[in-house]
């Protein structure tokens, strides 16, 4: 019984020893990982923290392009429904296809899509 107690007080030892040396690798571990994940600043790049002014512009515009496109499409359901009496169904369709043209309309604006080649379209004033 006495070789049962002192192996587990050895093993007690030995776990407390392991433990410690692996939470001093994980330690190191982290602080490399910390250094490796951080970016290196660059004293070269001034305009790394400005504003670009065409960039927010651009941002501005795509985004009042699909907004409008929404309400011109929910103006035009509600005209409907007050003209026909089809209650919900108008301003319902309008607003999705307000939707759908918004989003085209932002897709054209980015230059995601070509402009239309319609006459008298975006293509006719190139």
């Amino acid at each position: 019984m006495a070789d049962g107690a002192r192996d587990k007080g050895n093993g007690s030892t030995n776990r407390a020893s392991e433990e410690a040396a692996l939470s001093a690798r994980l330690k190191g571990l982290g602080a490399k990982l910390g250094e490796a994940g951080r970016p290196k600043p660059d004293e070269n790049d001034s305009r790394k923290y400005a504003s670009d002014p065409q960039a927010m512009a651009k941002g501005f515009r795509l985004s009042t392009e699909l907004v409008a496109g929404v309400i011109v499409g929910a103006i035009i359901g509600w005209v409907f429904d007050r003209l026909t009496g089809f209650s919900p169904w108008g301003l319902i369709v309008f607003l999705l296809l307000g939707f759908v043209a918004g989003v085209l309309n932002v897709m054209r604006a980015a230059g995601v899509v070509a402009p239309s080649k319609l006459p008298g379209g975006d293509a006719d004033k190139m």
